[in-house]
C-alpha cells in the first residue's frame, strides 16, 4: 500500500502541508482562501509540522499494518481497511477516550472538539489523495515545495 514519509532533513518548517490540508478538508476543499476565511478554527488540518526552524518533520499517520490505535480503541471508531490498508476514524463511533492518542507510536492523532461540540473526536490522516499533484497525491504531500514529504508504496510499519 502507498504511505505518507516524511523526510526530515528536507523539512523548512513552512507549514504549507498543513494548510492544504485543511483547505481540502473544508467545504471548498483546495481554496486556501475560502478555507481560512470562511470556515475559521471549524476546520482542523491532520498533519501536522513538528520542531523548528532546524529540525523539523510532518506528523502524520503511516497506516500501520498492524494498528495500535486500532487494538485501542474502546469503541470501535479507529478500524483499517483489510483491502486498503487505510486507517480511518468513525467520528459518530468516537467517544473522546484518547487511547488512540495514546497508543500511537507516531504522535499522527490529534484530539479536537466535535463538529457539535458537544464532546471531542479523534482525528488523523485520511490519505484525502484529492491534492493538486499527481492523481491520488495527498494535498499535504502535493503542497510540500522541498517533496519533504514522499507518498511511495511501502509493505513496512
Amino acid at each position: 500500500m502507498k504511505r505518507i514519509y516524511a523526510i526530515p532533513e528536507w523539512c523548512v518548517n513552512c507549514r504549507r502541508c498543513e494548510v492544504a490540508c485543511k483547505a481540502q478538508h473544508s467545504p471548498w476543499p483546495g481554496n486556501i482562501v475560502k478555507a481560512f476565511t470562511l470556515a475559521g478554527d471549524e476546520i482542523y488540518n491532520r498533519v501536522r509540522v513538528e520542531g523548528d526552524n532546524i529540525v523539523s518533520f510532518a506528523a502524520n499517520c503511516r497506516h500501520c499494518a498492524k494498528p495500535k490505535c486500532v487494538e485501542g480503541c474502546i469503541s470501535g471508531a479507529m478500524q483499517r481497511d483489510p483491502e486498503t490498508g487505510v486507517v480511518t476514524s468513525d467520528p459518530s463511533r468516537c467517544v473522546g477516550c484518547r487511547t488512540c492518542v495514546s497508543m500511537c507510536p507516531f504522535g499522527a492523532i490529534s484530539v479536537v472538539p466535535a463538529p457539535s461540540g458537544v464532546k471531542s473526536i479523534a482525528l488523523k490522516c485520511d490519505l484525502c489523495g484529492d491534492g493538486a499533484g499527481a492523481p491520488g497525491e495527498p494535498s499535504c504531500v502535493a503542497a510540500c515545495p522541498n517533496r519533504a514529504l514522499m507518498y511511495v508504496e511501502s509493505e513496512a510499519m
